[in-house]
This record gives C-alpha cells, structure tokens and sequence, in this order.
C-alpha cells in the first residue's frame, strides 16, 4: 500500500488565502474616487455531477463529477442481489462511461468503508488505474478487499484526514468529519470553478458516538456562511421523523441482555464494519468475564484490521480462535458473527442449518440479530430466527430490544445540516426514489425552492452553474451482475432462464438422428427436472414422448432436415401440449445429436 505521509499531505494541499489585518485595512483605505473592479464574470462551462448508481435503489452509490478536462470519483460500491436476480453474487455499477473517459479521471475519493462505497473498487480496478483518496480505516479495508481480488501491487492508496484538502485539477476536496455506523466517515465540500459543493456521504448527528468524535458541524456552518452552492446529502432515513438515537443505547442494552443471558451462551450478529458495535460488544464481555470468538470471513477480516490499526481496543487474552470455544463453557463465551441479514452463506445461517464446523446451536443459547434487515431481506432473516428457535434458542432481534441504531441521519438531523449549509441547489441521493421524494420535500419545507432541487436518475448528467441547475443529458448506466468469476455475462436472457427454472423446471428430449438420411437412430427419451416427479407422471412422461415422435415424424416426411427447425418444432410442439395437460410453462430443451 502506498500512503502519502500526513505532512506531505499537508504540503501538497490547497489551503485557503489567509488575509492579514493590514490587507484588510489596505483595502478599505482605497480613495473614494477609484473605479471598482467588475465582479468577474461566472464562468460559463458549467459542472456536470452524473450518479452512476445509488439513486432509485439502495447501495452501489457512486457519483462523477466532472469540469472541463477533469474527473473526480466519489464512492464506488456494490448492491446486494434481490429476487430479481437469482444466482447472482453482487451488483456492481457499469463503468462504461468511465472507460471512456478514463484519461480525465484525477482520483477516487471515499466517504468511508462500507460496502455500498467500496464494494465495486476492485471492479473498476480491471478496467481504468486510478489512485484513491479515504481516512486511515477506509484505506485499511480498500487494501484488504485489494488483495483479496489480486489487483493491490498496481494500486497507489493515500491516506487522508479529515481537515485536509487536495487538488484534482479544477477542482479540490476538503475532507470533512461525519458520524456515521464505522468509524473514520466523511463529508467533502467540492470546490469547483462555479461554486461549491458539499458532498455529505453517509452521516447522522450523533452526539455522544463511541470514539468520542463528534460530526463537525462547525466546518458545515462556515461553509454555509461562505455560500454553498449546491448539496448532495443523503436520503436513507429521509421518511423517518425526529433523530436517530445514539450507538450508546445499544450498549446499555447490551448490558441488560448480558445479566438476562445468565449462564447461557451469547452469540451476536451485527454487521462486520459496525466496528462501533463490536467494540461495545468486547467491552460488555470483559465486563462479564466472557471470552469472544469471531466468526466469518468478513468479520474476521475487518476485526483484524481494525485492531491492527487501533479503531478496537481488545485487551490481551480475549479473543479466543472460533476452533477454540469448545475448550469454554457456556457461561465463558461469546461469539460475534456475521448473517445479520440472513444470507445463505453466512456463519449464523449456517448455525441455524447444523451446518457450521465449530458452533452448534443448543437450547437456551441467547442470539442477538443486531441490525436492521435491509429492504428485500426480511424474509431471509425471519427464516433464519424461526430456525433459531426450533433449536431451542432464545433470539433477541431489533424490534424487540433497542440491539440496533441506524447509521443514517433522521428528518431533524437532515434540516439541522441543511439550516447550517444553506445550499442554493439541493440533490437527494442514496436511497429509493420513495427516500429521495420525501428527501426534496424536506428540502422545501425549509426554503430550498422546488425549481432547485432535482431528483435525478442514474446516468442523469446535472449540470450546475452559479445560476442555474438542469438535466441536460444522459450517459451509459445501470448494473452488472457479477456471478462467480463471471463479470457482466449474466443478462436478461440468463435471468429469465434461471426464472423460469426456478419457477417451472425444465423437460429435455433427446434425439439421435441419421445426418444422411435424417431418420431417428434413437429416442427421443424424456428427462423432467423440477418439473413433475417422473415415477408419480409415467403416463404424461409417455405421451409428450408421443408428441415428440409425431413431430420428429412429421419433419421426416416433410424433409425438414435443419437442425435449428426440429429443435424449433420440438420446442413448440411439446410447450403447447404440456401447457394444455398442466398450465405449466417449463422450459423445453431439445437435444439433437447426429451420427
């Protein structure tokens, strides 16, 4: 990993003009009699903001900003896969536009750690080198996920911290202290040749945050004071009214679910970047004289570096090798996981399902779900609980105890920020489009006018002056599916085959043909997959067998001798008399080998 020192950071930066009190005064002595200087004249490129993700959906956020010859990048994540897109592992944003611009990108800069920021980094790696720009945590966890892909040796990583700016061309970026679910989140304010812009990232307003380190606010009032052009903020919790409530509470709960869990074992899930949560977690174990084990990849991944880097405080002798808990009794452990969204792969899944190596759920276990589900989860993660608790367990889930704050600013922490910005032109981001409405709204109600606000899709060019504020074009967008080692070759046509698979099943005929004089050496012989249970449907298996000899007959008599048309015939033939015996629809797949 390459990191710049803090001092050469501080070199480079750009930092604003100091005016002496004898300037200030040598200025306002100018006689009278001479002439004032014209006000320069605005310029006239506008800058053009273009999100190639993270609007109308949650997560894969990334945004351009772009000035004449010069591009800087703000985030670059991932999304999870929903219902939609069955198979597929993640949803990455397309960086077409991007590839074909590569040589005016100057840099990536990153708000923070979580995988809605940095997911897709490794992603865009293979296609453009751009050097990156995040807080000591943020670049910790780039390197891990770096190296996980194999592409960390050409990549040059620098470490920012908040209060500093640096210069990309046209346009610099003072990196600006927020509260957020990790630790080492930031805002930037965007300094553009028409004004500018501030650029919130993820945040709340937390006054009492584990690290001590509270949102600075004061920055955002000074640049507000200056004139802030225009504001990028974001819209998750935008229909939530009041604030959201501090990490803290989930600590003292913490505390009481401790004494209630007794003797028992406690196992806890949360998200692996929570870091602020796993620290309140360690810290309650100590307190209890527990032991803590990690499990999955990613949480241990992230427990690592943050410890490495000092963002966990873990005193000696507690933490203990998941391979190790069955040298503890219950009352001795606790076990941090990953699978607070019910994933199927995940360590708490596999708890649930009798399918982890080393954890084995036994009655009386007190398991926390310490999170949220995210939209499209729920079901996933009621799954996982009602299997818990055939298992005897005692699960303790967010609607039940305060185990879970959010990370996102609430309606009253979005108008406090807006109130001391003062932005001319507001753009929600980050979320639905049912957040981003309710985010403009907001916005209005507190004299944001409706004319300067936009609710923008991906691929959406905005282009901004000191005046004015439009939609004037769009760019190549939307999401790759990443399946595998496969990037992208999962499109519609895959999706609706695996649909319909999952829905109908799928009946194969297989044929052998003469290729000489087109007669039938063998079958066709019927295979039904996910379809109907072959032995209980021997009399419909016997009968599409029919139809597919009827067909193969008539293409013989009528020389039809193309393969792609009998298997066209065949497909239609058997579709249609299956549709009629069933109301089923599975696919049909004709298999001809010729000898």
């Amino acid at each position: 990993m390459v990191k710049e020192k803090t001092q050469n950071n501080k070199a480079k930066q750009t930092k604003p003009k100091k005016y002496s009190s004898k300037a200030k005064a040598k200025t306002t002595a100018k006689p009278q009699t001479q002439k004032k200087k014209s006000a320069p004249k605005a310029p006239k490129i506008p800058l053009k903001i273009i999100s190639l993700g993270g609007l109308g959906e949650i997560g894969k956020n990334i945004t351009v900003y772009e000035y004449k010859e010069d591009i800087l990048l703000v985030d670059c994540g991932m999304a999870f896969p929903d219902e939609e897109t069955p198979g597929v592992d993640i949803v990455i944003p397309d960086f077409t536009y991007l590839i074909q611009n590569q040589d005016k990108i100057r840099g990536l800069v990153v708000t923070h750690g979580h995988e809605d920021h940095i997911g897709a980094i490794p992603y865009l790696l293979k296609n453009i080198s751009v050097p990156i720009y995040a807080t000591q945590l943020t670049i910790g966890l780039i390197e891990g996920k770096l190296k996980e892909h194999k592409g960390l040796a050409n990549t040059k990583l620098n470490v920012v911290n908040p209060g500093q700016t640096l210069q990309f061309g046209a346009l610099s970026v003072e990196f600006i202290h927020v509260n957020h679910s990790i630790p080492d989140a930031v805002a930037f304010a965007i300094k553009t040749p028409v004004g500018v812009v501030v650029h919130t990232g993820d945040f709340k307003i937390d006054t009492t945050p584990i690290d001590g380190q509270v949102i600075d606010l004061a920055r955002f009032g000074e640049l507000g004071k200056k004139g802030v052009l225009a504001m990028l903020a974001d819209s998750t919790n935008a229909e939530r009214p009041g604030y959201t409530m501090s990490e803290k509470v989930v600590g003292e709960s913490f505390q009481n679910l401790f004494k209630k869990a007794g003797k028992n074992r406690i196992i806890i899930a949360t998200f692996s970047s929570n870091i602020h949560r796993i620290q309140q977690i360690i810290d309650e174990a100590v307190n209890c004289g527990r032991k803590v084990a990690v499990s999955g990849r990613s949480m241990l991944n992230v427990v690592s570096v943050a410890a490495k880097l000092g963002y966990l405080k873990v005193p000696d002798n507690v933490l203990i090798d998941i391979e190790a808990i069955k040298n503890y009794a219950s009352e001795q452990l606790v076990i941090i996981t990953t699978g607070s969204q019910g994933e199927p792969l995940s360590a708490l899944h596999r708890m649930a399902y009798s399918d982890h190596r080393n954890v084995e759920i036994v009655p009386n276990d007190m398991i926390i779900i310490s999170a949220t589900p995210i939209p499209g989860n729920e079901k996933l993660v009621s799954k996982v609980v009602n299997e818990l608790m055939k298992r005897g367990a005692n699960v303790v889930y967010e609607k039940m105890y305060d185990v879970h704050v959010s990370g996102h600013a609430c309606q009253e922490e979005i108008k406090l920020l807006l109130s001391l910005v003062k932005p001319k032109f507001y753009i929600p981001v980050h979320g639905e489009q049912k957040h981003l409405y309710k985010h403009a709204m907001l916005a209005q109600t507190m004299g944001v006018p409706s004319e300067n606000t936009v609710i923008a899709n991906i691929g959406d060019v905005i282009e901004l002056t000191s005046k004015t504020i439009k939609v004037t074009d769009t760019v190549p967008s939307g999401r790759v599916l990443v399946d595998g080692l496969g990037i992208g070759d999962v499109g519609g046509v895959v999706l609706r085959d695996r649909k319909l698979l999952s829905d109908d099943g799928i009946i194969i005929v297989t044929v052998t043909i003469d290729e000489v004089t087109g007669e039938v050496v063998s079958g066709p012989e019927i295979v039904s997959r996910g379809f109907v249970y072959v032995k209980e449907s021997e009399q419909l298996i016997r009968d599409v067998k029919t139809v597919a000899e009827d067909i193969l007959e008539y293409c013989y008599v009528h020389r039809i001798y193309d393969i792609n048309s009998i298997k066209l015939k065949l497909r239609d033939g058997v579709s249609k008399y299956l549709y009629t015996q069933t109301h089923r629809s599975p696919m049909v797949m004709p298999i001809i080998m010729e000898i």
